[in-house]
């Protein structure tokens, strides 16, 4: 007895994994704008490091992208 289901499906729709990437790619954004700050000497320090940009904006952007991601996963589609 052959199994005639097809197991070629993906698991989500075509809707859920746009959304998706959108989500990875804010999360990108995210530590895109966490990164740098830092200073080339060692023995200087930079209150760079502490701006709001790295401190607030950076965290807040990364997990408004984990709930995007969240989002597309518990997304029901469209019938």
């Amino acid at each position: 007895m052959e199994n005639t289901e097809n197991n070629d499906k993906l698991l989500f729709h075509k809707e859920n994994y746009i959304i998706l990437i959108i989500g990875l790619a804010v999360i990108a954004l995210g530590f895109i704008l966490m990164s740098g700050g830092g200073s080339d000497d060692p023995n200087v320090f930079n209150k760079d490091v502490f701006s709001f940009r790295r401190i607030r904006l950076a965290p807040t952007v990364i997990f408004l992208g984990f709930g995007v991601c969240i989002y597309s996963i518990f997304k029901k589609p469209k019938k």
